[in-house]
């Protein structure tokens, strides 16, 4: 059997390839099922035509975050990973009591809050000068005589509440990994999976090609704005919570600009797009080998990396260097030209360009002054998208 061969019988004829979406029913009317969405939604994202730039929290991540799992857990790294060749998850089943999860939330607060690393000290000094003020202001209106005393016992008592708090820390840091093997697992009901094409939920099963993207932005107790990637279901009639009557959606985060949103569907379409290899970053990088469009890419010489070029650079690279990268990289996805991009599930939904036809010119300056003196570009007509390569194995093969 050739590769290619291999491919078209490993992945259902359901799964997703960008120039092969079906014609699909229009969009019910804006506000026939009321607001959708919560707060304010600055653009709809278009699908297909790829700029392959991954958001800079997946292409480098913390160490901590998956290289210390995938070392510990090895061969079984597979399953317990949110994303795998297969699935990317969206749920955790967790085999743990209510009563466990409360301590758990407490036991997180204090050694993560009160601890001498990781942002600790702070807690602790400001803990520190609040009981010396409040004593000094007693000493004021009410000396005694043992006021020194007073003092060494309240900094002493609060050195020794912080100490505590730090070795529950580096114990919780040294065996959350065994306990979450144990305990934990993400879901594959409730995912966004690649080799059918479906994205599975707790209101059924529906094809990937159904949803869109929108950059959602809120607004916290304080005031404060921050934005969100949205990937809601088109047509709510089928799939809405029958007890909330909230639409299907899912929130995806990103750490920085809304140009990392961007970068996020862009990722997340390639991720499930059979046509296209799975996106390099360091989750992935332990799977690509069984997934065989990824596979035969690789084999071809055009991922540009060694097999573990993940693995080998978070070994030897420290946190400093890491960060360095980091920040080059988000220059590189705040540079990238995502808006004005043509629609291509234009061309399969009658009426879907009736909305959100215009997006901001500059997406990051729409996102920090929404609705002033605002830039649109109204899209281009679509064509369809050809397969592209990640642009940082294309720019940094042989770092």
């Amino acid at each position: 059997m050739s590769q290619q061969e291999e491919a078209k019988s490993y992945y259902a004829e359901s799964a997703f390839r960008v120039d092969a979406i079906p014609r699909q029913a229009p969009p019910p009317p804006k506000g026939a099922f009321g607001k959708l969405g919560s707060a304010f939604d600055a653009a709809r994202l278009p699908w297909g035509h790829y700029i392959a730039i991954n958001p800079t929290e997946f292409e480098y991540e913390h160490a901590v975050g998956w290289l210390r799992s995938y070392q510990y857990m090895g061969d079984d790294y597979h399953d317990y990973s949110m994303i795998n060749e297969t699935r990317w998850s969206q749920f955790i089943d967790e085999n743990v009591s209510l009563l466990y999860r409360f301590f758990r939330f407490w036991f997180v607060i204090i050694s993560h809050g009160f601890s001498f690393i990781g942002g600790g000290g702070y807690f602790f000094s400001t803990i520190a000068f609040f009981l010396i003020v409040c004593l000094l202001g007693l000493e004021f209106f009410s000396p005694s005589e043992s006021f020194p005393l007073d003092v060494l016992i309240m900094l002493f008592g609060v050195i020794a509440f912080c100490g505590v708090a730090t070795v529950l820390r580096k114990l919780y840091e040294t065996y959350s990994i065994r306990f979450y093997k144990n305990n934990k697992n993400w879901s594959d009901d409730i995912a966004f999976c690649r080799r059918t094409g479906m994205v599975r939920s707790f209101q059924g099963t529906f094809p990937f090609y159904e949803f869109d993207a929108f950059i959602e932005m809120r607004a916290d107790m304080k005031g404060s704005q921050y934005h969100s990637l949205k990937v809601r279901h088109r047509y709510p009639q089928h799939s809405k919570d029958k007890r909330s009557g909230l639409p299907l959606d899912y929130d995806f985060t990103a750490d920085g600009s809304i140009a990392q949103l961007y970068a996020m569907w862009d990722m997340l379409c390639r991720y499930m797009d059979v046509s296209q290899p799975l996106p390099d970053i360091p989750r992935l990088e332990p799977f690509r080998h069984l997934d065989p469009t990824t596979r035969i890419f690789d084999e071809a010489g055009q991922r540009g990396r060694p097999a573990t070029y993940w693995r080998d650079l978070y070994a030897r690279a420290s946190e400093k260097e890491l960060e360095q990268l980091r920040e080059e990289h988000r220059k590189v996805v705040d540079a990238a030209p995502w808006g004005s991009r043509p629609d291509l599930m234009a061309q399969s939904v009658p009426g879907y360009g009736d909305s959100y036809t215009a997006e901001p010119k500059d997406v990051n300056a729409y996102g920090r002054f929404p609705g002033k003196s605002d830039s649109f570009v109204k899209r281009p007509e679509a064509t369809p998208s050809e397969p592209q390569q990640d642009a940082s194995s294309q720019n940094d093969g042989t770092r």
